[in-house]
C-alpha cells in the first residue's frame, strides 16, 4: 500500500507529495531534520528528538514550522494512517522557499514542514544476532556536527565505502581519533568500560546515546568519554554503535580485524535488552 506523506499541514499519497524546487533544504541543504523509532506502534525516545530538534533549529536561527502541539500530532497521526508498528519516522524542516540567494531571505518565508515513514525490523534486527562490520574514513565534515542539518554529502560517501568493502558502516577520523559513525555514535568496550567521545562540536548528541547513558548509570555499566584510536578499537574487547533506527548493535569487525573474537559480546548484548525493555519491545 502507497504510504501517506506529511507536506506543510496535509496527509497525501506519496505520490502527490511535493516540494518547491526554490526550497533551500534542496538549494543549501539549509534545513534540519529528525529521526524517531516506533516500536508497537509507540515512538521512542520521542522528548528528546523534539528537544535536539529545537536546539538545531536554534542554531540555524530557524524558527519552528509550528507549535510543538502540531508536530506531536502530526507525529501520532502519521503512526495512525500507515498503520506503522515498527519503523522510523523521519522529518525535516526547511528555512522554507525563496529565491535562489545565500543570505537569509526576507521577508522570512513559511518554513517547510515534511514528514514520511517507513517501516523497519528494529526489535528483531538480524544484524543484532551476528553484528556488524564497519571500515574506517577520514571525517569530511564541517565543524558544527553537533546540528543534525541535512547537509550529509560526507556521511553519503562514507557510508559507501563502507558498501563497496563490505561493511554495514563506517567509522570516522579525525586527527587520528574516532569520531563517530556516518549514521550512528561509536563506542569500544575493554575491561568491561565502555569508551565514547564526549559531547562537543564534532559530534552529534545522540537520542539513543542519552538514552543509553541513563541506562548504563542506572544498570551499573561504567562509561568513559573520551577519544580513542583506530587502534584502539582494533583491540577492544567489544564495539558497537548506537542510532535511532539501529539502536544498540555490536560491530564484530573493524577495517577487516575481528573484533571480541568476531561476535557480539555481553556488554552490548545486555545494553541491547535494557534498551529494548525501555522501549516497550
Amino acid at each position: 500500500m502507497p504510504r501517506t506523506v506529511y507536506v506543510n499541514g496535509d496527509y497525501l499519497p506519496e505520490s502527490e507529495g511535493k516540494i518547491s524546487i526554490f526550497d533551500r533544504g534542496f538549494l543549501f541543504a539549509d534545513g534540519v531534520y529528525e529521526v524517531t523509532a516506533v516500536v508497537n506502534g509507540k515512538l521512542v525516545d520521542y522528548p528528546a528528538h523534539m528537544e535536539r530538534l529545537g536546539r538545531s533549529l536554534k542554531e540555524l536561527r530557524m524558527d519552528w514550522p509550528c507549535s510543538r502541539e502540531e508536530i506531536d500530532a502530526m507525529h501520532q497521526e502519521m503512526i495512525r494512517r500507515n498503520d506503522l508498528r515498527e519503523g522510523i519516522i523521519y522529518m525535516q524542516v526547511t528555512r522554507g522557499s525563496a529565491d535562489r540567494s545565500f543570505n537569509f531571505p526576507k521577508p522570512a518565508p513559511a518554513p517547510t514542514l515534511i514528514a514520511f515513514t517507513q517501516v523497519m525490523a528494529l526489535v528483531s534486527n538480524p544484524n543484532a544476532v551476528t553484528g556488524v562490520k564497519a571500515v574506517t574514513t577520514p571525517d569530511l565534515r564541517w565543524a558544527r556536527r553537533d546540528i543534525k542539518t541535512v547537509m550529509l554529502l560526507a556521511p553519503v560517501l562514507g557510508k559507501q565505502e563502507a558498501y563497496e568493502k563490505g561493511a554495514h558502516e563506517a567509522w570516522m577520523v579525525e586527527d587520528g581519533f574516532v569520531t563517530e559513525g556516518t549514521s550512528s555514535n561509536a563506542y569500544i568496550v575493554k575491561d568491561g568500560k565502555v569508551i565514547t567521545r564526549g559531547i562537543s562540536n564534532e559530534i552529534l548528541a545522540g537520542c539513543t546515546r542519552r538514552a543509553l547513558f541513563r541506562l548504563a548509570k542506572e544498570h551499573g555499566v561504567e562509561i568513559v568519554e573520551r577519544q580513542f584510536t583506530p587502534a584502539e578499537a582494533y583491540a577492544a574487547d567489544e564495539a558497537f554503535l548506537t542510532s535511532a533506527s539501529q539502536f544498540v548493535m555490536p560491530v564484530v569487525e573493524i577495517d577487516g580485524r575481528r573484533i571480541g573474537g568476531g561476535q557480539p559480546g555481553p556488554v552490548v548484548r545486555r545494553l541491547r535488552a535494557l534498551f529494548l525493555e525501555e522501549a516497550g519491545a
